[in-house]
């Protein structure tokens, strides 16, 4: 039995309705660009009357906002927010909805190791968000060629577009420790949704009240748009972050899921 395609398989449609949701906010979004950039003073005026708690809420800045970089890192913030709660499904229910529907036992009877089940669980999750990721960084990239012909800088662009694969990456591994450490987990979305929206709220004030100490604690704030467009580059420090809290999270994961006790069917 081949734990890995078995885990494809039964994730195949979930990401194809994910893929394309994703392309959707990308391709809808962005076609709303030309709109937007006619009249750029307008613009400037209008987001100055916003407060600042929203615009530091949103990263709402007229110098970033203006352009069609700083306008895709805006459409970011509500891609990232669905692809967080994607791969926190995907990472909850690789064990989850085998205790849950009875059939770890099962599982665990054949002739392979729960580090083989762990690995194999871990990896199709992995590839169901690079499957996503991808998907959504192409059709993001050809969108704004479409609307904005040579006014964006390709790389900029897919190197926001990443972003949204590292931060599916932090939430798969946050998923994977949920999905073995909560004992029975009859709905995977009631817990997705609730630890997802937290993370995004808690970052979201933390912009508001400008305390920057919560950045360390919001996976929705490792990665700025804003410093990615005007540095051309990641920081370096969050990603050492997100890759301590992936790295935590997936050892504990491991470790719970080796020594846990799996309730028979029977």
């Amino acid at each position: 039995m081949n734990l890995f395609l078995r885990e494809i398989a039964a994730n195949r449609k979930s990401t194809l309705i994910w893929a394309v949701s994703l392309s959707a906010i990308a391709i809808l979004f962005t076609a709303m660009y030309p709109g937007f950039s006619k009249d750029v003073d307008a613009l400037a005026r209008v987001l100055e009357q916003f407060p600042e708690a929203i615009k530091a809420a949103f990263n709402l800045t007229a110098d970033t906002f203006l352009t069609v970089e700083g306008f895709y890192g805006y459409i970011l913030s509500f891609a990232v927010l669905a692809a967080a709660i994607q791969a926190m499904n995907v990472g909850t229910g690789a064990i989850s909805k085998e205790v849950a529907g009875k059939t770890a036992d099962f599982l665990l009877s054949k002739p392979v190791t729960r580090t083989r089940v762990f690995g194999a669980k871990l990896l199709a999750g992995f590839a169901v968000i690079v499957v996503t990721s991808l998907v959504f960084a192409a059709v993001s990239y050809l969108a704004i060629s479409a609307v904005a012909p040579g006014e964006a800088d390709g790389g900029t662009v897919l190197l926001l577009a990443s972003t949204l694969f590292l931060m599916q990456l932090v939430f798969l591994a946050l998923g994977s420790l949920f999905g073995v450490v909560i004992p029975k987990i009859k709905s995977v979305i009631a817990v997705s949704l609730p630890t997802v929206f937290a993370f995004y709220i808690i970052g979201a004030l933390g912009d508001v009240l400008g305390q920057d100490e919560v950045r360390y604690v919001s996976p929705f704030r490792y990665f700025d748009p804003a410093y990615i467009i005007q540095n051309q580059s990641l920081e370096a420090k969050y990603l050492v972050v997100g890759a301590i809290v992936m790295i935590v999270a997936l050892a504990v994961s491991y470790l719970v899921f080796i020594k846990k006790d799996i309730r028979s069917a029977t």
